[in-house]
């Protein structure tokens, strides 16, 4: 993977954009205090190198609840049977396609992976389990915490540039 350089001013375009990707070029120039031209091919640069992903909505379970319904939140530990390099790629790449699975960790030491999922109620739960974990026979051990309230959650990433070579 190609390293890219990247600045200060890079460094304030990525944290502008982090708390709030709907700036318009404008908007986000002067906050960064360099020309709209500027940031625009500069905010190309950063996507074109992989180091924005892609620009979402966050929405609010809160305010959704009430026409939605709360749902279930769960913090799931798997512990696979053979963990061997196939094995753990071949886990990860099943329950990363599943759309209730919002964040996928391969962690050490402890689990093999902790994954953050969504279901509408127990029964969809159950539903999940069943799909991804119950019908994998290298799945050895799942354990489950279902939240009770989400204190916070920030998808901000820190920023600070390091020297680079």
């Amino acid at each position: 993977m190609e390293q890219i350089i990247i600045d200060e001013i890079d460094i304030r375009l990525l944290d502008q954009l982090q708390r709030d990707a709907s700036l318009s070029n404008q908007a986000l120039a002067q906050r960064v205090h360099v020309s709209p031209p500027t940031c625009l091919r500069r905010v190309k640069r950063l996507v074109d190198a992989g180091l924005i992903e892609r620009q979402i909505a966050i929405l609010s379970a809160d305010r959704l609840a009430p026409v939605l319904g709360f749902g279930l939140t769960a913090i799931v530990e798997i512990t696979l049977d053979r963990q061997d390099a196939d094995q753990l790629a071949a886990f990860e790449a099943r329950v990363v396609l599943d759309e209730a699975v919002q964040q996928c960790y391969r962690v050490s030491p402890g689990p093999d992976f902790c994954l953050i999922v969504a279901a509408a109620n127990m029964p969809g739960y159950l539903t999940l389990a069943q799909r991804l974990f119950t019908s994998d026979a290298n799945v050895r051990n799942v354990k489950t915490f279902f939240s009770i309230k989400r204190s916070k959650f920030e998808p901000l990433l820190p920023l600070v540039l390091t020297k680079q070579t």
